[in-house]
C-alpha cells in the first residue's frame, strides 16, 4: 500500500480501535493516506466511523457483471479537507494566530495548501486529491489556478491518469475553455465512460450541438458505454433544441441498456417529451416511474404548465401534497397554469397555500400573480400586490404590468410601469415603443416625440420574432420579414394554395345552403 500523501509522519497513540481494520481496506482500495488511519486512533468516536458506517450500507453496482469498485469520493475529500485543515491551523499556530472553534477550512485555501506542501516536499500528490482540488476550482471558476494545477499534473506525472483527466475536461469546460477541453481528451491515452461524458456535457452546456451528438455517436462506437448522466445530458440537449425524433431513438437505447430505472434520467425524459409536444409520452414516463422523486412531481407540472393543462396541474398537484411537499418551483408550475389559463380564485388560492407551506413567495412566483390579475383585467388589483411585495420588482413584473395596461386601457398604470421597466433595463427597446403607443393614445405627441428620439440615439431595434418546426429529423427555422431562405417561398406558396381551397369550399357551403339572408351567414360564419 502506497502512502500518497505524507511521506513521513509519527503518530504518538498507537492504540488499535475496533474500526482499525474497516479504515484499512478503505485506505488500500480507495487511495487515502496514514493519516486518515492517525486521526481515526486519536479521535476515538470521530466522523470517520459513521462515515464507515454508511459506507456499508452502500451496495456494489455490477457493469457487465463485474462489481465496480465504488470512489466513495465524498469521504476522501471529507478526510483531505480535515488534513489539510488540521495543516493550516498547525502552521497558524505557529505564527502566533488564534485558533477559534469555528475556525473551519475553506474550500478555496485547498489549492493554495497543495501547491504550498509541493513546493516544501511534504506532499506527494495523489490522483484522488489532484481531482478534487481541480473540481474546488471548476466550482470558483478559477482559471489560473487550474492551470497552474495542469501544469503539476504534468510535471509529477498524473498526465496519463483517467481520472485527473476527466477532471480536467470537466475543469476546462465549465470554464469555457472547451478547446483545451478537446485537447486534453484527446491526449488521453486511456478513456472512460466519464471522459466522455464530461466532454458531453460541456458541448451541450455550451450549446454547441453538433460537437456534442458527435462525440455521442462516436462514444457509441468506441469501447465505452454511455452512462446514466450521458443519457440525461443528451436528453437535455434534444430538450433545448426540439430534437424529438433523436430524443426517441435514444429513448430506446436508454431502455435497450437498463437506464429506464433511473429517476433522474426518467425526469429529464418527463421534460423533454413535454417541451416537445408530446404530452401525452411525458405522462406516461411519469408515470412509469415506481419512487417519484421532487423533480418527478415537478417536471410533469411544469409539463402541464407548457401545454395549457391548468386543471390538470392543480388535480397534479393535490395528489403530490399526499405523498411529498411541494417547494417553490412546483407552486410556480401551478401558478404559470393559473396565469395562461386565467383561473384567478385558483391562482389566488395556490399563492396563499404556498405562503401557508412557508414558502416565501420569488420574483417569478408574483411575476406570475401580476400576469394573472393583469390578464383578468384587475389592474388595480395588480398594482397594489407590487406596492407590497417584499422586495424590489424585476423588469419582468412591470413588463406584465404594462402589457396589461395596453389590453385593458388603463393608460396611467401603464405609463407608470413602462417608466419603471425603462429605468431597470434602458435598452429594452420593445418597452419604448410600447410606453410611446400609450403617450400617443392619450395624444401626448411631446412624450411620443421624446421616447423617440430616445430610441434613435441609443440605436435601438426591436428584436425580430423567430419559429421553427422540425419537419424529416430536420430543424427549419422562420424570422419575422425574412424572405431570404427558399423553404419561405414554398411554404407561403403552399399557403396562398390552401387559402384558395379553403374559400372554394367556403364557396360551396354558402351556395349549398337554404339561407335567405346569405351576406348575414358569410358574416357569420367570418366571426367563427
Amino acid at each position: 500500500m502506497r502512502n500518497h500523501l505524507f511521506r513521513c509522519h509519527q503518530f504518538d497513540n498507537l492504540t488499535v480501535l475496533p474500526a482499525l481494520a474497516a479504515i484499512h481496506l478503505v485506505v488500500a482500495n480507495f487511495g487515502t493516506s496514514s493519516v486518515v488511519l492517525a486521526r481515526s486512533r486519536k479521535q476515538g468516536s470521530g466522523n470517520i466511523h459513521s462515515a464507515l458506517k454508511v459506507l456499508d450500507l452502500v451496495p456494489t453496482r455490477y457493469h457487465n457483471n463485474d462489481a465496480e469498485v465504488p470512489s466513495h469520493h465524498r469521504l476522501i475529500n471529507d478526510c483531505m479537507y480535515d488534513i489539510l485543515g488540521a495543516q493550516s491551523k498547525q502552521h497558524d499556530k505557529i505564527k502566533g494566530k488564534v485558533d477559534t472553534p469555528r475556525t473551519r477550512f475553506r474550500k478555496e485555501d485547498m489549492f493554495m495548501q497543495i501547491m504550498e506542501l509541493h513546493r516544501r516536499g511534504e506532499i506527494t500528490s495523489d490522483t484522488s486529491i489532484l481531482a478534487s482540488v481541480l473540481s474546488s476550482c471548476a466550482d470558483s471558476k478559477i482559471l489560473t489556478r487550474g492551470a497552474q494545477l495542469h501544469a503539476l499534473i504534468v510535471k509529477v506525472g498524473y498526465n496519463s491518469s483517467v481520472l485527473v483527466g476527466s477532471s480536467l475536461i470537466s475543469f476546462y469546460s465549465r470554464c469555457g475553455q472547451l478547446e483545451n477541453a478537446h485537447r486534453v481528451f484527446q491526449d488521453m491515452p486511456t478513456k472512460n465512460t466519464v471522459s466522455w461524458t464530461a466532454l458531453i456535457s460541456g458541448y451541450a452546456q455550451d450549446n454547441q450541438v453538433e460537437p456534442c451528438l458527435h462525440l455521442f455517436a462516436l462514444m457509441r462506437q468506441s469501447v465505452c458505454k454511455p452512462n446514466d448522466i450521458t443519457f440525461a445530458t443528451i436528453f437535455c440537449v434534444c430538450t433545448n433544441h426540439a430534437f424529438l425524433a433523436l430524443g426517441k431513438s435514444v429513448h430506446g437505447l436508454q431502455m435497450r441498456m437498463g437506464f429506464d430505472s433511473y429517476v433522474h434520467v426518467s425526469n429529464a425524459l418527463i421534460s423533454m417529451y413535454a417541451k416537445c409536444g408530446s404530452i401525452g409520452e411525458a405522462q406516461s414516463t411519469f408515470e412509469s416511474i415506481a419512487c417519484k422523486d421532487l423533480v418527478s412531481w415537478n417536471s410533469m407540472i411544469f409539463g402541464y404548465s407548457q401545454h395549457g393543462l391548468a386543471e390538470h396541474c392543480l388535480s397534479l398537484l393535490k395528489e403530490m401534497e399526499e405523498h411529498i411537499l411541494p417547494d417553490a418551483i412546483t407552486f410556480l408550475g401551478v401558478l404559470s397554469s393559473c396565469r395562461h389559463a386565467c383561473l384567478v380564485a385558483e391562482g389566488r388560492h395556490c399563492f396563499q397555500a404556498m405562503i401557508e407551506h412557508g414558502i416565501k413567495p420569488e420574483l417569478d412566483h408574483y411575476s406570475c400573480m401580476v400576469d394573472l390579475l393583469g390578464r383578468a383585467g384587475l389592474i388595480d388589483e395588480a398594482w397594489d400586490l407590487i406596492q407590497t411585495m417584499s422586495m424590489p420588482p424585476n423588469g419582468i413584473i412591470w413588463g406584465s404590468l404594462l402589457a396589461s395596461c395596453r389590453v385593458h386601457g388603463s393608460i396611467s398604470i401603464g405609463i407608470h410601469a413602462a417608466e419603471h421597466r425603462l429605468k431597470l433595463e434602458p435598452g429594452c427597446a420593445a418597452t419604448h415603443v410600447q410606453l410611446a403607443n400609450l403617450y400617443a393614445s392619450i395624444g401626448c405627441w411631446g412624450d411620443v416625440a421624446r421616447v423617440r428620439k430616445m430610441m434613435k440615439e441609443r440605436e435601438l431595434k426591436t428584436n425580430i420574432g423567430c419559429s421553427w418546426i422540425e419537419v424529416a429529423n430536420k430543424v427549419y427555422t422562420f424570422t419575422a420579414e425574412n424572405r431570404s431562405k427558399s423553404q419561405v417561398n414554398n411554404v407561403l406558396a403552399i399557403l396562398d394554395c390552401l387559402q384558395l381551397h379553403m374559400e372554394c369550399k367556403y364557396d360551396i357551403l354558402i351556395d349549398g345552403l337554404e339561407c335567405d339572408d346569405h351576406e348575414h351567414l358569410k358574416l357569420s360564419l367570418n366571426t367563427i
